[in-house]
């Protein structure tokens, strides 16, 4: 339960703190959008052919995971912070429990989306023509980073002469070996934060719904924070190994969602001391 839930006047140190938060959570908010727009493009490049129903999940898989992930921080900022434990009840409850619940489903379809789409980007084989003869021929992409994608034509298919060049096994994408490999590390990496960010909001759902019914212990909390510490620290190394490596897109949305999350973390440890102080 939060101050402003109990009734409390936050003081200006408390309203600057709530300001910057609620900036971050619009940051974030926005980086849906942002993630659209770059798998739209990647899209069109990739599933030159037509887009499927069934592999949506795949081509939006960044902006898909992003609005899910949102919509569960709200639901996380609003079970901690914003609303009464006594509000938390009949149907706000049962609606909170709902969205989160969509909310968990496409967030784990969506890292099947990074899987899949990780063992699709992997499945390569060998051009054997030269780049400027597929670039005479017309319809192919070149790949130059992950969801990357330029039409190949004369202009850069001579840099392309005598480098090894690999090609999507269903699509008319290909690129240099050291390209695509760059581009596999990335893949895991996306597969590597989906799989820990998921173990973290199951770790932080339990700790709520212990919460709520006041049985969240010292204990409990002391091996949560062990866990969660250790997944944090990888999901920090991914986004270290996106600012080095990938898009700067991808550091940002991985920088904001460590300090978006360690809010909610704070909310928790505040919620759990007031309610052992009552």
């Amino acid at each position: 339960m939060s101050e402003l839930a109990a009734g409390r006047l936050p003081d200006n140190r408390y309203l600057l703190f709530r300001v910057f938060k609620y900036t971050v959570y619009l940051l974030l908010t926005y980086n849906v959008y942002a993630f659209f727009v770059e798998n739209h493009a990647a899209a069109g490049a990739v599933f030159s052919d037509g887009l499927q129903w069934g592999r949506v999940i795949e081509a939006y898989n960044d902006s898909i995971d992003t609005l899910a992930w949102v919509l569960l921080l709200l639901v996380f900022e609003l079970e901690t912070f914003v609303l009464d434990d006594r509000l938390i009840r009949g149907w706000v409850k049962w609606s909170l429990n709902a969205v989160s619940t969509v909310c968990y489903l496409f967030i784990t379809y969506s890292c099947y989306g990074y899987i899949a789409e990780m063992v699709h980007l992997t499945d390569l084989s060998p051009v054997v023509e030269t780049a400027c003869e597929l670039a005479a021929q017309g319809g192919w992409q070149l790949v130059v980073g992950q969801d990357d994608y330029v039409p190949l034509a004369a202009g850069n298919c001579a840099s392309l002469g005598g480098t090894p060049l690999l090609r999507l096994a269903d699509a008319a994408v290909l690129g240099s070996a050291a390209t695509w490999s760059a581009i596999k590390w990335l893949a895991w990496t996306d597969v590597i934060n989906a799989s820990a960010w998921l173990l973290v909001v199951a770790i932080l759902a339990f700790e709520v719904w212990l919460q709520l019914r006041q049985k969240l212990s010292e204990r409990v909390m002391r091996w949560s924070q062990i866990v969660k510490g250790s997944l944090y620290f990888t999901l920090f190394l991914c986004a270290i190994y996106w600012g080095v490596s990938g898009s700067f897109l991808d550091f940002w949305d991985a920088f904001l969602w460590l300090v978006a999350f360690f809010f909610i973390e704070m909310n928790l440890f505040q919620w759990q001391a007031e309610t052992r102080g009552e």
